[in-house]
């Protein structure tokens, strides 16, 4: 890879470069200086790169899928360094945050290769209905006759963009991809490294623009048969109101609580709760955005986050040894703040936090948050923590937390087999995660919500993979 410099980036159309008459800055949000500049892609390049790709029906072995994947595990796992700091330069998250997330992208190109060694089909007996058969029926499963388009957003611009491309790959599709305006070039250089391992060139186009400057080409081009979008809940439903009859895989927001009972240990639970919190500034559909606190434990709770809180260390995101670098732009601080003042003057008490600088938010922590802020309704994308004090009831407690209407995933701090039982039933959310961070998972496992989080498929590369496959039966004369 090219040292990160100001130069001009184009698109891909099935490998090609492709250009526009207008460019967008890329800039980076800590100090403002230019990245680089891509092209204002038009809903005419759209029709070009979906025209391109259908032209293609990819015929690669596995043994061929598999080798590229695995190639590119190893190109990203090579680049690292240089892809963290490109993820950090467009992106503002500190260069640890970014670190790991090269590390995920690796898992998730070497699980896909490695998904691909299981058999992707099932076998059905026919001698045991009414009227038996001496037959077998095959269940397989079959490339998309569409392309797939796929829309990804800023906070992890690597990771999620590698969700989208390797189990399209793995199952021999085509993807025409929009990654976020404020973080397109780190997804322009995963396109360069897939080309470089062997990637059929029509098989892949990426697109840079504005949803602005595209319009809604991305999700009702003719060629389109799914659309997988990653992002915001606003923009989703307008998506899935836009384009019409094809299949539809919507991973949206999240206001995901930590729940601490009142057997839970407060040291070990404040510890999860601030790491789920300010990990990536906090811009994670995961990231803890309710701690619910059982009021016996709230003050020894609060004391201890505020204790590892003040360990973290803040400043310039290329430091390897910061901890938290900024949000995505000075706007999305100025939300946060305007959100963090609201609970405030609802009476909540700050404990830690000061006011932004430029696109940098510090760490905040508010304690005797009300549940009907605004802070804690909406999905604050951002390094804060707010306490909620709840009374020591179960019920309650599973009520609070359902109390919204995001339905991603939860993390449950208690040592009592029949709380967390009851909360794994009770809470109306995809996934719970026991004495861990809401978020924790595999790049291999299923992931999803439900209500606004989603439309309940999940993503993960298993399910990825199924999701972007038809199943084919057919049946043969078997003998019983």
């Amino acid at each position: 890879m090219p040292d990160i410099d100001q130069d001009y980036h184009p698109m891909l159309i099935a490998g090609s470069p492709a250009h526009s008459d207008l460019t967008i800055e890329v800039r980076n949000p800590f100090t403002g200086m230019l990245v680089g500049t891509v092209p204002q892609a038009r809903p005419d390049d759209v029709r070009k790169a979906f025209q391109a790709a259908a032209r293609s029906r990819p015929q690669l072995t596995r043994r061929e899928r598999t080798d590229i994947l695995l190639r590119t595990a190893s190109a990203v796992r090579r680049d690292q360094d240089q892809l963290a700091r490109l993820i950090t330069s467009e992106t503002g998250l500190c260069l640890k945050d970014a670190l790991h997330e090269t590390k995920r992208a690796c898992d998730v190109w070497s699980f896909a290769a490695h998904a691909m060694l299981q058999s992707d089909g099932e076998i059905y007996p026919c001698d045991i209905g009414t009227t038996p058969h001496e037959r077998r029926i095959f269940a397989m499963r079959r490339p998309l006759l569409g392309v797939i388009s796929a829309i990804t957003p800023f906070n992890h611009p690597l990771n999620l963009v590698s969700h989208k491309l390797a189990p399209a790959i793995a199952t021999n599709n085509r993807v025409v991809l929009k990654p976020s305006e404020r973080a397109p070039l780190t997804a322009l250089a995963l396109g360069r490294i897939l080309f470089e391992q062997g990637l059929p060139e029509e098989m892949l186009s990426i697109l840079t623009g504005t949803p602005n400057s595209l319009q809604d080409a991305m999700f009702t081009d003719p060629d389109a048969e799914l659309v997988t979008f990653t992002g915001s809940v606003c923009t989703g439903r307008y998506i899935a109101e836009r384009a019409g009859y094809r299949k539809l895989i919507l991973e949206l927001g999240g206001n995901d609580p930590i729940i601490v009972l009142e057997d839970a240990d407060p040291e070990r639970a404040a510890y999860l709760a601030v790491q789920g919190a300010i990990k990536n500034s906090g811009q994670r559909c995961t990231a803890v955005k309710r701690a619910l606190v059982a009021e016996t434990i709230a003050d020894d709770f609060a004391d201890r986050a505020l204790h590892y809180m003040r360990q973290l260390m803040i400043g310039d995101p290329s430091d390897p040894f910061v901890d938290v670098g900024t949000v995505i732009s000075q706007e999305a601080a100025e939300l946060i703040a305007r959100r963090v003042a609201g609970a405030i003057d609802d009476g909540a008490v700050r404990l830690l936090g000061s006011r932004p600088h430029g696109a940098f938010y510090p760490p905040t922590l508010l304690d005797h948050v009300r549940a009907t802020s605004e802070l804690v309704v909406e999905e604050t994308f951002g390094p804060v923590l707010p306490i909620i004090r709840c009374p020591n009831d179960i019920d309650q407690i599973i009520s609070m937390a359902n109390a919204t209407k995001f339905g991603l995933s939860a993390g449950v701090c208690s040592n009592r087999i029949d709380h967390v039982t009851r909360l794994i039933n009770g809470l109306d959310v995809g996934s719970v995660n026991v004495w861990e961070v809401p978020g924790y998972r595999t790049e291999l496992t299923p992931f999803g919500g439900i209500k606004q989080s989603g439309l309940g498929y999940k993503e993960g590369v298993l399910e990825a993979m199924r999701g972007f496959t038809q199943l084919k039966t057919y049946s043969l004369p078997w003998p019983v």
